[in-house]
């Protein structure tokens, strides 16, 4: 395959899913140019819902499987565009438009380099390709969904805003709900146990502790009270205070452990996590894609943000073109030639793995 050819279509793809609204499960009508972007190559695929999917001409059950996958669901624009979200257009190298970065500038540019591998006969490595639909709002039919659809998955690349290093481990995310509780009184009555009062010492109780187990790629757990609600009025003392605890998981635990750990020791009167799902990821530094990468010259580390990693059990890479800082930034943009890297970067690294 011609890689500047594959590369032009693959940026003018991108642009026209730019221009198509796909927020988290929207996603009908980019689904429709991810299937035309198969359809005009001639490559076989499937979709589920709003999932497209594909294997290579020869794929072979014998063989391991590796997934390349990324999102082409979105967020939507926040109100500080100055742009029109939906209207790509470059200016000084730079793609604008919702989506550019995150992650549409990866899932074209591993299109791009799954078309290129497609036809290609004894593959060391089967390819499956996931075009998935609602990662941003980590929904249940997202790449989720596919692991009972698709061939069983080896190991995978997921395409996130990396600046085409890798991120060999990911953190996790569990969000607990919890009580404060105290005894409800009319606010002009003494009251030893306000539950707002007793809130002070639960909030510096959470600031102060610290998981013992920390991580060479992903540094130590970190949690973080995001959210405080109680009262509805201003002369009641209310009953309980409701809070909300943002904990990203590194790999020494797993989600059920962090949980276990809050259940037993923190001040609240109840914590529950919301879903224990989410958990964290990583890929030995022996893996032949970490080697390779590597040695073409990406550097490695350790990745605080979310992505559909969470939903494979299999060690994974995140890896893709433009930067994780300019997601869901106002004006959003990726440079024309970090999708052109990309696609070269892709090939690259998959040329001394499975060919």
């Amino acid at each position: 395959m011609n890689i500047k050819k594959l590369t032009a279509n693959a940026i003018s793809l991108l642009k026209n899913l730019i221009e198509t609204q796909s927020f988290s499960k929207e996603e009908e009508n980019t689904a429709k140019l991810i299937e035309g972007w198969f359809i005009e190559a001639k490559i076989p695929f499937k979709r589920n819902k709003n999932n497209i999917w594909a294997t290579n001409k020869y794929f072979n059950e014998s063989k391991p499987t590796l997934l390349l996958n990324s999102h082409h669901d979105t967020v939507k624009p926040n109100s500080a565009y100055t742009n029109d979200p939906f209207k790509a257009f470059v200016k000084e190298g730079k793609l604008y438009g919702l989506g550019s970065n995150d992650a549409g500038g990866c899932l074209v540019s591993l299109m791009a380099t799954f078309t290129y591998f497609y036809a290609q006969e004894n593959l060391s490595y089967n390819l499956v390709m996931v075009a998935s639909a609602e990662e941003e709002n980590s929904g249940k039919n997202g790449l989720n969904s596919m692991l009972p659809v698709i061939p069983h998955i080896d190991v995978a690349i997921v395409g996130e805003p990396t600046l085409m290093n890798l991120a060999v481990a990911e953190k996790g995310l569990v969000v607990f709900d919890a009580i404060v509780s105290g005894t409800p009184s009319h606010a002009a009555h003494p009251n030893n146990n306000n539950a707002i009062y007793n809130t002070i010492e639960v909030l510096q109780w959470f600031k102060d502790f610290k998981f013992e187990k920390t991580s060479e790629a992903l540094g130590d757990v970190k949690m973080t009270v995001t959210q405080i609600t109680a009262g509805k009025q201003h002369n009641v003392v209310p009953a309980h205070v409701d809070l909300v605890i943002d904990v990203r998981v590194n790999d020494a635990y797993s989600n059920q452990e962090i949980a276990d750990i809050l259940q037993d020791k923190s001040p609240c009167t109840k914590i529950t996590p919301r879903s224990l799902r989410l958990n964290s990821s990583a890929i030995s530094l022996n893996h032949d894609l970490v080697k390779a990468g590597i040695e073409i010259g990406r550097e490695t580390y350790g990745s605080p943000t979310l992505s559909d990693q969470a939903s494979l059990s299999c060690q994974s890479l995140k890896l893709g073109p433009g930067d994780s800082t300019r997601s869901h930034s106002a004006d959003e943009f990726i440079y024309v030639s970090e999708i052109e890297e990309g696609i070269q970067i892709y090939i690259e690294l998959l040329n001394k793995v499975i060919v």
